[in-house]
């Protein structure tokens, strides 16, 4: 374990700094445990204490309402709750702090978001008595989304439970179960009560079954993690220097790495280079500088550099463009229109840009992406972003300085989204920009009375796909619902016309059908896909890229022997003399639906059996609830 230890240079003692943030859900005791931190470190004013111990005099009939330490504002003392993110600073021997106590409320979730947006670490309180809660979520998905590196777990007025370790286990194990779907590496678990302070500050006596560290000596000995881009210099210029004639220097902030006198530069967006001339810090020239220090830079010749370049290494230029994807916090009761311009702010430099499309919004719960035509206050989502011109496409979770950026309301100059660029960008041309249709989704499925979907047929050769979907398709139809078969050797007439049967060749071939399909569902329509579709890689692939919400997995499962005995083609006989390679279920696998959305024994039933259920399956999926016409007719 790395223990931070406090060095002398020129004889001024320097300590390393942690930056953490709280979230929670609400009355989970974020404030009371900092103000135990802050009150036990002896990390409070004299003058403080004495206003927040007249402060609680007035709700408590004895002791100190230790949350008042950090709720300052007259409304979160009335309400007893956190409004605003508190900023608070205290120092042990062996390290300094800055806390930013976030709210727990979801209405001020976007106040969560800005103040865990530095953090290198979060603490996640729970209540356990509560167990993880939706908020306990929604705080644990921002914090993934922002790149924190290190998540802390307390679990909170544990006195309450007795001190039970089975309720701790139990919050351990599902919150394990959260973290590994968003990726968050090694959470740390402690067992406490922040208003009696076991386990706090001091070590707790009821919790002999804990071994662990109490959760001032974590804070005192995580190892803070380096920037991730370590290697690659970034410089955001805040302010041009000119006091006379003789000096002309850009002062900033370093986001990344480091630069030193002699380094060669790139000016960006213009892609001009120059030679640093001199590093000033105050009244002193520095040899090195690195992340995250402020200062100003000289370079040895005249080159134009404004308020919002960024300078960077030569060899480690970003790539720039003007469209790009993003994931987003919607931080204003406004909800995000597809039809108004907005400001894109990155760094120090301000462009016009224009939200193209909402690609999804992450259902909370379920941590599933589903389809939305736009977001509402406090929701997260992933945008297509075109900017009038040409930004930094540095990837957050590479370039937190560079990578994130803010969406502003030209009209009332409101902050209305916090955005994070995306590491996996489409391959597209910085040419190709997506065009945008004047026609939403739900308006052309509120003209249609049902929205668009995808059944997604899988199942072995001659297991019956093709025919049960041509029999769905003429009742949908019947029933005057747009619907249409997406046949897999039709495309292969076509548009896989140039794909062989390899899986490399399979797999190219399902995802083209999976974006055909995603285009038809934007439309509206009900789209029956047959697809034998053999490995469960391929199906998550067409799943992720038709969302949770479309996609309906239907497996006919009629065994191999069955499929043989029928064998329509002949495929089966050719597969058995060697004359057909990689034939599913004979020379290539066969991975069957572990948990598909409706299975079939097409060997048992009669296709109208069949044609029912699905009916029921679209009907339980409110494939065919009635959609409000949007305002305006999504026009």
């Amino acid at each position: 374990m790395h223990v931070p230890c406090p060095i002398r240079i020129n004889g001024i003692l320097i300590m390393d700094l942690l930056r953490f943030s709280t979230a929670g859900s609400v009355d989970d005791g974020k404030s009371t445990l900092i103000g135990r931190m802050l009150y036990d470190s002896k990390g409070i004013f004299e003058d403080q204490l004495e206003a927040v111990t007249n402060a609680s005099k007035q709700r408590l009939s004895t002791g100190i309402d230790l949350s008042l330490l950090t709720d300052g504002l007259r409304a979160e003392r009335e309400q007893g709750i956190t409004i605003d993110v508190a900023y608070r600073y205290f120092a042990t021997p062996r390290r300094k702090f800055i806390i930013a106590d976030t709210p727990g409320h979801e209405q001020y979730t976007r106040n969560m978001a800005t103040g865990a947006s530095t953090a290198d670490l979060a603490i996640i309180l729970i209540d356990a008595r509560k167990g993880v809660l939706e908020q306990s979520r929604r705080h644990s998905v921002i914090s993934a989304m922002l790149g924190i590196p290190r998540i802390c777990v307390a679990v909170n007025k544990m006195d309450l439970v007795d001190w039970s370790q089975d309720v701790f286990d139990k919050i351990r194990h599902d919150y394990l179960e959260l973290a590994a779907k968003l990726g968050l590496a090694d959470p740390r678990f402690i067992p406490l009560s922040a208003l009696l302070g076991d386990n706090v500050v001091t070590r707790s006596e009821h919790s002999a079954w804990y071994d662990g560290p109490t959760l001032i000596d974590y804070l005192e000995t995580v190892e803070i993690p380096k920037e991730r881009s370590a290697d690659k210099f970034r410089f955001p210029v805040q302010y041009v220097i000119r006091p006379d004639l003789h000096f002309r220097g850009f002062a900033g902030q370093i986001t990344s790495g480091s630069v030193k006198p002699g380094d060669e530069i790139e000016i960006v967006p213009s892609g001009k280079r120059a030679i640093v001339k001199q590093l000033h810090f105050f009244d002193r020239d520095l040899a090195e500088a690195s992340f995250p220090k402020s200062l100003t830079i000289t370079l040895d010749r005249e080159v134009d550099v404004s308020r919002g370049d960024v300078l960077v290494r030569s060899e480690a230029a970003p790539q720039l463009g003007r469209d790009f994807e993003a994931q987003v916090v919607w931080m204003d009761e406004r909800p995000l229109a597809l039809t108004r311009p907005y400001y894109l702010k990155q760094g120090s430099r301000t462009v016009r840009a224009r939200i193209q499309r909402v690609l999804h919004r992450t259902e909370i719960k379920t941590l599933s992406e589903i389809p939305a035509s736009n977001l509402g206050l406090n929701d997260i989502g992933r945008l297509r972003i075109t900017a009038a011109h040409p930004i930094l496409l540095d990837p957050y979770s590479t370039f937190r300085g560079t990578g994130a950026f803010i969406l502003i309301d030209p009209e009332t100059n409101a902050t209305v989204a916090a955005g994070m660029i995306a590491s996996d960008q489409p391959k597209v041309s910085p040419d190709v920009v997506w065009s945008a249709s004047e026609v939403t989704r739900t308006a052309r499925e509120s003209r249609q009375g049902h929205r668009g979907a995808v059944v997604w047929f899988t199942g072995l050769s001659g297991s019956g796909k093709s025919t049960i979907a041509k029999a769905l398709e003429k009742r949908l139809f019947h029933d005057h619902r747009q619907v249409y078969l997406l046949d897999g050797d039709n495309l292969r007439h076509g548009l896989c016309h140039d794909l062989g049967f390899s899986s490399e060749g399979r797999t190219e071939n399902l995802r083209r059908a999976a974006e055909t399909a995603k285009i038809m569902v934007d439309a509206g329509m009900i789209v029956l896909a047959t697809f034998i579709s053999p490995t469960l890689a391929d199906r998550q692939m067409v799943q992720k890229i038709l969302g949770d919400r479309d996609f309906l997995e239907v497996h006919v499962s009629t065994p191999l022997s069955e499929c043989e005995a029928r064998d329509p083609k002949g495929l089966y006989a050719r597969a058995r003399k060697g004359e057909i390679a990689e034939f599913t279920g004979v020379s290539a696998p066969w991975e069957a639906p572990t948990a598909p959305s409706l299975t079939l024994p097409a060997h048992e039933w009669p296709v109208a059996q069949s044609v029912q259920s699905l009916l029921k399956l679209l009907e339980a999926k409110s494939v065919f609830l009635e959609i409000q016409d949007p305002p305006g007719g999504g026009i």
